[in-house]
């Protein structure tokens, strides 16, 4: 699965267009960045409902594909600059992180 076909599959709205599209090596759901920078997946995505500039931070040290916002959480502007910036993926959906993370697994691991 690529960045792009998360989109469809987690009814996403992309908060940029400049990002990469990239495999994913797999995803990690948590809403503590240090536990994020421990455990996700490089190469990956997160979804978290952390919604902040350091949220990008993270993806940029585990060189992630995106990051995918959970419950429509408002972007604050820095985020989606930093996101730019660095070329990641930031996906807004309405699903719970526990809905998101299912659909992505299931996608995953067929």
């Amino acid at each position: 699965m690529n960045t792009s076909e998360l989109l469809s599959l987690l009814n996403a709205r992309s908060a940029h267009a400049e990002w990469d599209d990239k495999p994913i090596a797999g995803a990690y759901t948590s809403d503590l960045l240090s536990d994020a920078m421990a455990n996700a997946v490089d190469e990956g995505i997160l979804i978290t409902i952390q919604a902040h500039k350091n949220t990008v931070a993270v993806g940029t040290l585990k060189d992630l594909a995106a990051l995918v916002i959970c419950n429509n959480r408002p972007l604050p502007d820095d985020m989606i600059e930093a996101a730019k910036a660095e070329r990641i993926a930031v996906l807004v959906t309405a699903e719970s992180q526990f809905t998101a993370s299912g659909k992505v697994y299931a996608h995953l691991n067929p």
